[in-house]
């Protein structure tokens, strides 16, 4: 499998994310983004409860995301299958003792969190490169994994 460049992508989404106050919101909104649609994925109710616990919905989207960050960074997609493992760790906790379901619960964070976004960008005066290309939502959470890996010292 040839792999694909991350460079051009992380480029072109740096071009509309200069604003220190919009960057600084995305450091918040994006994981919170990328966390609330893994649980709602996983509130799905699923017909074969026996598969994975009954999230095959949230695991086949997982599958799938893991193959586009594979292509483009190996390490990348490690840093991205931790840190999804994380966030189906606290959405199963939240599942599991929170007042509130799973489900609510993520709709509120995923809503409050692009709103945050869309303030960030009114800040940073350019629209979310989503807009585009539908592949920057993948790649919003790979940005921010790969500021990470630059400042701890991992080639990626």
């Amino acid at each position: 499998m040839a792999q694909l460049s991350l460079k051009p992508l992380f480029d072109e989404y740096g071009e509309s994310h200069q604003n220190a106050v919009n960057v600084a919101v995305h450091w918040t909104a994006v994981p919170l983004i990328y966390f609330s649609v893994l649980g709602l994925l996983a509130s799905i109710p699923s017909p074969w409860q026996g598969v994975f616990g009954g999230k095959i919905w949230v695991i086949l989207v997982l599958v799938a995301v893991c193959v586009f960050y594979a292509r483009r960074s190996f390490p990348l997609a490690i840093g991205m299958v931790a840190f999804s493992a994380l966030c189906l760790w606290i959405a199963m906790w939240l599942e599991a003792n929170a007042v509130w379901p799973l489900w609510a619960i993520c709709v509120a964070v995923f809503v409050v969190a692009w709103i945050a976004q869309f303030v960030g960008h009114g800040v940073e005066g350019k629209k979310p490169s989503f807009l585009k290309d539908l592949q920057f939502l993948l790649i919003g959470p790979a940005w921010l994994m790969a500021k990470l890996f630059r400042k701890a010292g991992i080639p990626y």
